[in-house]
């Protein structure tokens, strides 16, 4: 894998999406693949961050994690999407983050993209499901090419079994419910896996 670029692009209030993105990080690396992990920017005010001492603790801790930018959609043969959900929808930063990708789009330059996502919610049916469909969506209108884990693998099972895109359901006190790790290395690899087949057959 070790000619795949994989950019995996989150946004994340207080580290649980961070997490996932660190997860899928690792598994992209040991794969022997290029990987950039970026944060989308932040849309709200610091005036109300520091009003939740775990998203003020999380946003200064990742400081230093560059944010995404169409330079590196267009550098990214796979990109790995790790958002909260908003309502059964992806957050404002992520929606503003798609938005600004129409330059992109237009010229072609996003179509074949290998996509997979993972999201996370408070409550199990909080919408992690219908997050991770939400944004398909969007790369539906790219061109993109879909690659959720499905029932592929036994780990989907201990992370919940969504066969979408690994998610989590957060409790109280932040701590992920379910044992999500190997769900997420193995998405991740399977992400990259299809990709270098597309990659290898665009050149024939």
């Amino acid at each position: 894998m070790a000619n795949v670029n994989v950019a995996i692009i989150y946004y994340s209030s207080t580290g649980t999406n961070y997490q996932l993105s660190r997860w899928a990080e690792e598994a992209v690396t040991e794969a022997g693949a290029e990987v950039r992990l970026l944060k989308v920017k932040e849309l709200a005010p610091e005036s109300a961050i520091s009003q939740n001492s775990a998203w003020e603790k999380h946003y200064n801790e990742t400081k230093d994690v560059p944010e995404a930018s169409n330079d590196d959609l267009e550098w990214a043969d796979a990109i790995i999407f790790s958002t909260p959900t908003r309502f059964g929808n992806v957050p404002a930063q992520i929606k503003q983050f798609l938005d600004m990708t129409g330059g992109l789009w237009a010229q072609g330059k996003l179509v074949n993209k290998v996509v997979s996502a993972m999201s996370s919610a408070s409550n199990l049916h909080g919408g992690q499901e219908q997050t991770i469909t939400a944004l398909y969506t969007t790369m539906m209108h790219w061109g993109a090419i879909l690659v959720p884990p499905g029932y592929s693998d036994p780990v989907t099972f201990g992370a919940g079994g969504n066969p979408y895109g690994t998610s989590v359901t957060i409790d109280q006190e932040g701590n992920m419910k379910e044992d999500a790790e190997a769900a997420v290395k193995f998405q991740a690899k399977r992400t990259i896996e299809v990709a270098g087949w597309i990659k290898e057959g665009q050149k024939e």
